[in-house]
C-alpha cells in the first residue's frame, strides 16, 4: 500500500499567494475544506453567454478570497476530464494546472480520469506533480494506483482525506475494490493519525447516500457526479454534500471548533459576482497558446459525430462560395448577419483556437470538406449556409438534389443556440434577422 502523507497546512501555500501565508501563520484561523468536482472539461464557463456560472478563473478568486481569513484545504472530487482525445487530454492538463495554482491538496480519481488509463495518469501526475488520491483503484498487478489517503493540517486539526470511485462500472486495466471496504481498510491502517475524516466519493446519488449512511466513521462525504448539487444534509451522523454540474458549484465545509465533531457547510455557486483571478487568467492564456501551437484537427477531439453517408459525396461540404452562384440574394443576407462574423467574435476573445468553440463558429466542423482546424481551413471559419442546411456538395453539383438537411434547417438552430450559449434564443424572434429563401 502507498504510504499516507501528512502535510502541514503551510505546505498548501505553494502557488496560492499571500493569503495562504496569512492563513497558515494563524493557528486560530477557521478551517475550511473547499471541494470542486465534475468540472467536465470546463476551464471557462460552459457557455458563451455573459451570465453563465463556473470556470477556473472565478474559482481561483474564491479560493484566494477564503484564504485571506481561513486555513483552506482545496480538493477535487474527480470528473475533471471530458474525454480522452488529444484535445481533451490537453484541456485536462490545463485544468489540473489551474487546480495546482490554487494549492490543490488532493484530486480524487473519478471515472473520467480513469478512462484516460493509469499509464497516462501516472505520466501526467509525474509531470505536473498532481496529488492523486484513491484507496479503491488498483492496477492489473493489484497495486494501489494512487495514495489511499492524505492527512492535512497540524496538531489537533488533522484532516484525513480519503478518495473512492464507484466500482459498478469496470474500466479496462483497472481493478476497483468496494468503496466502503477500501475506506475502512485505509482507516484501520492509520488509526489515531487524524481528528476528522473527509471522504471524496465519485459515486452517483444513490451510491453516495448509501455510503454516507453506512460510514459513520466519516465526518463528511463529498460526492459527484449527482447531476445536480446536493446541499449539505445529515445522513445519520455523516454530513453529505455534492458539488457538480460542469464546475458551476463548489462545496464549502467548515470545521467545528477544536475538539468538536459536527461540521457544517453550504454549496456556493461560482457566478459573476466573483472576479477573474489573475493566476487563472495566465493559465487560460497558456492553454490557448498550447492549442494554437498544436492546432488540433476536429478529428482529434471528442466532438465529431459519425454521420450517415459521411464518406460519400452526398454528405460533403461545398462551402458558402459554391452557394453564391445560384443564391446571391440569400448570400447577401448572410453577409450582413452575425453568422458571417462568427469567427471574428471568437478571435476577439482568443477562443478561436479552442475546438469546443469552433464547433458553432465554423461550417461543417469535422465533416468531409468542412472545418478541420484554425490553421488548415480558413475558408470554413464562419457559420455558413451548410451550418443549417447540411453538407451540400451534391446539391451544388446537381440542383435537383436536395441539401442534406432539406426541411430540417430550422431544427439546427438549437444545436448552437442552446440554453448555455444563447439562453434568450427564441426562433420566432431570431429568424427575421436572417430571413432568406424567397428567391426562386
Amino acid at each position: 500500500m502507498c504510504p499516507i502523507r501528512s502535510l502541514p497546512l503551510a505546505v498548501l501555500a505553494i502557488a496560492c499567494g499571500a493569503g495562504c501565508d496569512r492563513a497558515a501563520s494563524s493557528r486560530a484561523a477557521p478551517l475550511v475544506v473547499l471541494a470542486s468536482g465534475d468540472t467536465a472539461g470546463w476551464i471557462v464557463p460552459c457557455g458563451c453567454a455573459s451570465n453563465q456560472s463556473g470556470g477556473l478563473l472565478r474559482r481561483g478568486s474564491l479560493v484566494e478570497e477564503l484564504r485571506g481569513a481561513a486555513d483552506v484545504i482545496y480538493v477535487d472530487v474527480g470528473g475533471a476530464a471530458a474525454g480522452h482525445a488529444p484535445y481533451d487530454r490537453a484541456k485536462f492538463e490545463a485544468i489540473l494546472a489551474g487546480e495546482l495554482a490554487m494549492g490543490l491538496a488532493a484530486h480524487n480519481l473519478g471515472g473520467p480520469e480513469l478512462a484516460l488509463g493509469l499509464g497516462e495518469l501516472r505520466a501526467i501526475g509525474n509531470r505536473l506533480q498532481v496529488p492523486w488520491l484513491s484507496c479503491n483503484v488498483r492496477d492489473p498487478r493489484g497495486q494501489l494506483a494512487a495514495e489511499p489517503a492524505r492527512i492535512v493540517g497540524g496538531s489537533g486539526r488533522r484532516v484525513a482525506l480519503v478518495g473512492v470511485v464507484s466500482d459498478r462500472t469496470p474500466i479496462d486495466g483497472v481493478q476497483l475494490d468496494p468503496p466502503r471496504d477500501a475506506i475502512l481498510k485505509t482507516l484501520a491502517d492509520h488509526r489515531g493519525q487524524y481528528n476528522w475524516l473527509i471522504v471524496l466519493a465519485y459515486l452517483d446519488q444513490s451510491e453516495l447516500e448509501d455510503l454516507a449512511a453506512d460510514l459513520p466513521e466519516a465526518d463528511a462525504v463529498i460526492g459527484g457526479p449527482t447531476g445536480q448539487s446536493i446541499a449539505p444534509k445529515r445522513v445519520g451522523s455523516t454530513l453529505l454534500v455534492s458539488a457538480t454540474n460542469k464546475g458551476k458549484f463548489v462545496a464549502r465545509l467548515d470545521a467545528p471548533p477544536e475538539g468538536g465533531r459536527t461540521w457544517s457547510g453550504r454549496v456556493i455557486e461560482i457566478d459573476g459576482g466573483l472576479a477573474d483571478n489573475s493566476r487563472q487568467q495566465d493559465n487560460l492564456r497558456s492553454f490557448y497558446a498550447e492549442l494554437a501551437r498544436r492546432d488540433f484537427a476536429a478529428a482529434e477531439t471528442s466532438f465529431v459525430k459519425s454521420e450517415p453517408g459521411a464518406a460519400g459525396r452526398t454528405y460533403r461540404v461545398a462551402g458558402t462560395e459554391r452557394c453564391r452562384a445560384c443564391h446571391q440574394a440569400d448570400c447577401q443576407t448572410w453577409e450582413a448577419s452575425g453568422h458571417a462574423r462568427a469567427w471574428q467574435s471568437l478571435e476577439a476573445s482568443g477562443a478561436h483556437v479552442d475546438a469546443y468553440c469552433q464547433q458553432c463558429h465554423t461550417t461543417g466542423f469535422g465533416l468531409p470538406g468542412g472545418f478541420v482546424s484554425a490553421r488548415r481551413s480558413a475558408a470554413r471559419a464562419a457559420v455558413g449556409c451548410e451550418s443549417c442546411h447540411g453538407p451540400s456538395l451534391a446539391h451544388a453539383e446537381d440542383a435537383q438534389r436536395k441539401t442534406a438537411l432539406a426541411g430540417q434547417a430550422a431544427d439546427q438552430c438549437a444545436i448552437c443556440h442552446d440554453r448555455e450559449n444563447s439562453p434568450s434564443f427564441a426562433y420566432d424572434e431570431y429568424w427575421p434577422r436572417i430571413e432568406h429563401g424567397s428567391e426562386p
